[in-house]
């Protein structure tokens, strides 16, 4: 697995039950209700203080997440969405899984100038370098490389794997 994540076992019920153990119940609240907020909010200056702010998210300047975006309720302070990048409509950020017998923490990265399609889950301990695109639906399972371009479930490259816009940038001289 090329996920960078933290593993927890418990014993006895699923690791949901257990919950409560790794995250207070009134932080979950109050980061639910702020979420709903910022999932609704049209105003992206907004959206952004109440990640940076409230969530305690690294959100870069200019970034924009699309209505119903869904971040990680119980640890949105894992995750970091570099300058410049947009996050698609329904997309969900996931910081943790709580499975059977463990659940997992990892922090997600999603570097600058990204662009995240609609309805796509990023899952706990990826890293999603500068510049790449990720298509529409897909499940962010991998690290995705700077300037590539991936989708689908399982995630794969598409299109020779680098995005035309990346290629031209790297052929200017500097």
């Amino acid at each position: 697995m090329s996920r960078k994540v933290t593993s927890y076992p418990v014993e006895g019920h699923n690791s949901l039950w257990y919950i409560y153990r790794t995250v207070s119940p009134w932080k979950g609240i109050r980061n639910f209700i702020f979420i709903q907020i910022a999932r609704y909010c049209p105003i992206l200056p907004l959206k952004n203080w109440i990640y940076r702010r409230v969530l305690g998210m690294k959100v870069g300047k200019h970034t924009a997440f699309g209505l119903m975006a869904m971040v990680d309720v119980f640890f949105p302070e894992l995750i970091t969405v570099g300058e410049n990048s947009v996050i698609g409509y329904n997309t969900t950020i996931l910081a943790h899984e709580y499975l059977i017998k463990e659940y997992r923490l990892g922090k997600v990265v999603i570097g600058e100038n990204v662009m995240i399609g609609a309805n796509t889950t990023i899952l706990p301990g990826v890293t999603i370098g500068d510049g790449a695109v990720v298509a529409a639906g897909s499940v962010v399972h991998k690290d995705v490389a700077a300037g590539m371009f991936v989708g689908g479930n399982p995630l794969r490259e598409l299109k020779g794997s680098r995005c035309p816009e990346t290629e031209e940038e790297q052929q200017e001289p500097r």
